[in-house]
């Protein structure tokens, strides 16, 4: 959504309750959003994403949904393709399987495929796709190579490689907003991790799953593929399995965030406190599967929350305060943007500029082509005018 419809809807919807004589707190029990979110949503600074809640809008204001649609439209903004997207893609897209049952290839020492499988990860985390689709274009066919030339007793931990590889491959995707493809990657690393006899490898595949279901806005799969995959996880996570804890962490902080963009605040909340006891009981961060769950990471998840249900002031609390030394730089970068988006809701056009160029300086590639990033720099230049020399260099880079 522009951010002169965002404006103009938030104009039209505060000019519909006062017709009808509500407060913003008798609109936000009737729309069950909080007192917050409709005065962000009626002063512009928080968009209407979801054609289902602007339903909800027009009907508690006994009004057609076309006239609120018509002065200020839902949709997705177009975006130039972010470079490295389409080599994924095409990886995918290869037979690579079919390649490889009809030649088979001499099998490579694990130890020679293990260092790219673990670059292909640190390429992941720091946004640098280009890079990541370089080297998965060759890493993946040795592998479905390899999986289907070696000996029974090495295809575990080749499948375990492809597996991992698989994940990577699904986590750049759904960074990139690629859900179809995210899918794809996640449901192969999968099934590698059964083939490799991995039930935790196979939750570790789920985990990403869930990440694709949240990009693509379908919280009610996101939810369910969590709940389900750390239900089964709980008896291991109870005897204090490291790895079983950190995903059944993991998973339990999807559920928080699915709970939050569907605007349940205590069960997000709730989410929240289990997956903060469990993280105390495993201690720092481990990073196991690449879930980085920890006590930091919990943090870094109740931010991303309290900013979802409009509580700017708990997210800035909250984030301010935690240490992330231990998390990934694109961790990092995320608690940045959580916080801006926090600035954003309090109109703070400065503090939000600030923290969002710490990002930038952290990990410019994920910062500069992020979807997020890109709405709310355009959410900033509206509030300014004129912007500041540091808020239109920014908007400049990320295409605002």
């Amino acid at each position: 959504m522009s951010t002169e419809y965002q404006r103009a809807l938030g104009r039209r919807i505060a000019q519909e309750r006062k017709r009808r004589g509500l407060s913003q707190v008798e609109l936000a029990r009737l729309i069950n959003r909080s007192v917050a979110w409709v005065s962000q949503v009626e002063r512009g600074v928080r968009k209407v994403d979801r054609m289902s809640v602007l339903e909800k809008v027009a009907e508690s204001l006994e009004i057609p949904l076309s006239e609120l649609a018509a002065e200020a439209p839902v949709f997705v903004a177009a975006t130039e393709e972010v470079p490295g997207t389409a080599g994924l893609r095409l990886i995918l897209s290869r037979a690579h399987s079919l390649q490889a049952m009809f030649h088979h290839v001499p099998v490579p020492p694990v130890e020679e495929i293990r260092p790219q499988v673990d670059q292909a990860w640190h390429l992941t985390h720091e946004s640098r796709y280009i890079e990541l689709a370089d080297l998965l274009r060759g890493l993946v066919p040795t592998l479905e190579s390899a999986v289907r030339s070696a000996a029974a007793d090495r295809q575990p931990e080749l499948f375990e490689l492809l597996a991992t590889t698989y994940q990577a491959c699904s986590a750049a995707l759904a960074k990139l907003g690629e859900p179809d493809a995210a899918w794809i990657a996640a449901d192969r690393a999968i099934i590698a991790a059964e083939r490799a006899g991995d039930p935790l490898l196979m939750a570790a595949g789920t985990f990403r799953l869930g990440f694709v279901f949240l990009g693509a806005h379908r919280f009610d799969q996101a939810e369910e593929t969590a709940r389900t995959a750390a239900e089964a996880l709980w008896f291991m996570a109870e005897e204090n399995k490291p790895e079983a804890m950190s995903l059944w962490g993991g998973l339990t902080l999807q559920r928080a965030i699915a709970a939050s963009r569907l605007n349940q605040a205590d069960t997000a909340y709730q989410h929240l406190a289990k997956a903060r006891d469990i993280a105390a009981t495993l201690g720092e961060g481990r990073n196991d599967y690449n879930t980085e769950f920890g006590p930091a990471n919990v943090a870094l998840h109740e931010v991303a929350v309290a900013v979802e249900v409009g509580d700017a002031g708990h997210a800035l609390r909250v984030g301010t305060t935690v240490d992330t030394s231990m998390l990934s730089s694109e961790r990092r970068a995320r608690l940045n943007i959580d916080l801006a988006r926090a600035h954003a809701q309090r109109r703070q056009i400065d503090e939000a500029t600030a923290v969002l160029l710490e990002a930038e300086a952290i990990t410019p590639e994920q910062i500069r082509n992020h979807r997020i990033v890109n709405q709310l720099v355009s959410a900033l230049l509206a509030m300014r005018h004129p912007p500041s020399a540091e808020l239109r260099g920014l908007a400049e880079r990320v295409g605002a």
